[in-house]
């Protein structure tokens, strides 16, 4: 039996210690309250009604991260143009930046005396504690997430396989639509669940911008400052399965993607 190196025990030790760092204080959160709490919590319309909220949002900003982010992911992926490294840094500004200085950056766009904030009013648009605004916030912090999955989906695609197409005769939407898009949906689809996901657990940029009508992260910070941790701990519970069963799908398709690769 081969000596084992001390690097070896270094690297062991150190994914231990991470291991152990995360998981303890979710071990913790997730056993702390119990089963009748969870059930009165599961059966509490307020709970209900900011889980619902939560992922009624965070859907609708993967859907307009998918209509609006996907012709751009495939531009990034297949042209090369002047200034591409500054737009893929504007790009991720939005992981970067903190994320109430996200909230203060919609309501200043948005305010009296902007044009977009007089457009929004002309459509009737309100951002200030609403759905809508709600949204804006959760598409504009889950965007990139969704862009690097699907460029990286679209470029894994070889071109030679849209120029056959195209060489046939097919448009070049007709090629998207029959060639590239069926080979990357398993990427886009890894997009759209990381776009929620991040989106669903965003506090900062939303409790600036609605603090009413309350996602979930709202309600639980809501809880926590009023009654405490005990109070808390149940909806964060139920929010963690939430996200839980969101990355056990991205898992999958993860591994199902390597499978067939």
């Amino acid at each position: 039996m081969s000596r084992r190196e001390p690097f070896f025990w270094v690297t062991v030790s150190c994914s231990l210690m991470i291991m152990a760092f995360i998981l303890i204080p979710m071990i913790y959160m997730t056993t702390a309250p119990s089963l009748s709490d969870l059930l009165a919590a599961a059966r509490d319309p307020e709970v209900l009604r900011s889980i619902w909220l939560s992922l009624y949002t965070a859907g609708a900003a993967a859907v307009i991260s998918f209509i609006l982010g996907t012709p751009l992911a495939y531009l990034l992926a297949r042209r090369n143009f002047q200034g591409k490294r500054l737009v893929e840094s504007i790009i991720d500004l939005p992981i970067v930046i903190p994320h109430p200085v996200v909230g203060i950056a919609i309501l200043s766009a948005t305010g009296r005396d902007t044009w977009l904030g007089d457009a929004c009013r002309t459509l009737g648009l309100q951002i200030m504690g609403t759905v809508t605004g709600i949204i804006i916030v959760l598409t504009f912090v889950g965007l990139p997430f969704y862009l690097k999955a699907a460029k990286e989906g679209f470029e894994s695609i070889s071109p030679k396989l849209e120029k056959v197409s195209r060489s046939l005769g097919a448009s070049m939407f007709g090629t998207f639509l029959r060639i590239t898009f069926p080979i990357a949906w398993r990427s886009l689809l890894v997009g759209l669940i990381l776009c929620m996901a991040r989106a669903i657990s965003e506090f900062g940029a939303v409790v600036v911008v609605a603090y009413h009508p309350m996602v979930a992260s709202v309600l639980i910070y809501e809880r926590f400052e009023a009654f405490g941790l005990k109070y808390s701990q149940p909806v964060a519970v139920w929010l963690v399965a939430v996200c839980l069963i969101l990355f056990l799908a991205l898992r999958l398709l993860t591994l199902r993607r390597k499978i067939e690769a």
